[in-house]
């Protein structure tokens, strides 16, 4: 059990990273990967699955994602989940009946639509957005970014995220739906507790370590996972606080499940996805390495201080700086920032051009 801040370093990152394995393994493992649909120089979800995975490519989730017993779909965030932890989710419903009783807000017109849209797809058995609205020609409504998007991508999107469709496969990176064929039942209140305490060990499996404000924080986002039991989650939160293994370290406490985690050397350079595990709780990264880390996409380029897509420098057990990475003309160009300074050591200078090669590799350059 860690006791001190550089012994729960050390624990956070051996933790993170097990020994490389096959990718259906990994996702297995880690139960849920986060998604993003930015490229610089690859998806999120690619340059998380590249440090846990044996010679992983950029694309090779989305390639082999028919082989692979995972689904498209929303948990603390939206990603990649294994069919066992979606199963726990589903269906998102209070009753016996359908996934439509979690849209019974929504007005007799846009549900007449959904029913159109169901029997559509249904008799195609897979339907393309574009094919969806050439059919219906919905129009236009502001997206989540304030832009604006296809009515029936928007649409497409609600009835994957309640239960009626689900995510066939991409092509060219745009999902192709199909129904999702699931059997209705219900639960006693044992049942969806037994349920609800698993998925927060799945949280609390991949960001672990944890303070108590960041717990509290993941733990509350399951309510976009389960919202037909968002009510049963503050009590969750309570029995995962008494079962699992926390401790007082410089005035804070933090949780982690109990599990035996192997001794490693750490002499290695990892360059990391944004929303990698490691550095995905900002707060976390604060108290462990001293220095404010922000992801800047989203940022006016004038006032970015790290870069477009400053990917996190982890060098041991330390997060020591950040690297932009672009792709021109075939070569890999890297930007490096750092905290202090660089080390100045040959075995960094090693590790960094063995990390750099790494990337080539799953680059395909």
């Amino acid at each position: 059990m860690p006791t001190t801040l550089d012994a729960l370093r050390h624990y956070t990152v051996i933790r993170n990273f097990p020994a490389l394995t096959s990718l259906n393994a990994s996702l297995q493992h880690m139960g849920f990967v986060q998604a993003d649909p930015i490229r610089a120089p690859a998806r999120a979800q690619d340059l998380i699955l590249r440090q846990r995975v044996e010679d992983y490519r950029a694309g090779d989730l989305e390639l082999k994602y028919t082989s692979l017993d995972i689904e498209e779909d929303f948990f603390i965030n939206y990603g990649y989940v294994t069919r066992t932890l979606q199963s726990l989710m589903h269906p998102r419903s209070n009753s016996l009946t359908s996934a439509f009783d979690l849209s019974r807000t929504w007005p007799a017109a846009k549900k007449k639509r959904v029913k159109s849209l169901l029997e559509f797809v249904h008799e195609r058995g897979e339907a393309h957005p574009r094919e969806v609205d050439e059919r219906f020609s919905h129009g236009k409504v502001t997206n989540y970014w304030g832009g604006s998007s296809n009515a029936s991508t928007h649409l497409l999107d609600a009835m994957h995220y309640s239960g009626m469709l689900r995510v066939a496969r991409r092509e060219k990176g745009i999902r192709i739906y199909k129904i999702y064929e699931q059997e209705p039942r219900s639960l006693s209140a044992a049942e969806r507790r037994a349920r609800i305490d698993t998925l927060v060990d799945v949280v609390v499996n991949i960001y672990a370590p944890l303070p108590a404000s960041s717990l509290g924080y993941y733990l509350r986002r399951l309510r976009f996972a389960v919202p037909q039991w968002q009510r049963e989650l503050k009590a969750a939160i309570e029995r995962a606080r008494k079962r699992l293994q926390h401790e007082v370290i410089e005035n804070v406490t933090w949780y982690w499940p109990t599990e035996e985690v192997e001794t490693q050397e750490v002499d290695r350079v990892r360059l990391l996805a944004p929303f990698d595990p490691l550095v995905h709780d900002r707060s976390r990264f604060e108290l462990l390495w001293g220095w404010v880390y922000r992801f800047e996409a989203y940022t006016p380029a004038a006032k970015r201080k790290l870069g477009y897509y400053a990917l996190p420098l982890l060098w041991r057990d330390r997060v020591i700086g950040w690297a932009n990475l672009s792709v021109k003309e075939g070569s890999l160009q890297t930007e490096l920032g750092f905290v202090s300074s660089q080390p100045r050591d040959r075995v960094f200078k090693r590790e960094l051009e063995a990390e750099l090669a790494r990337v080539k590799f799953f680059l395909g350059l």
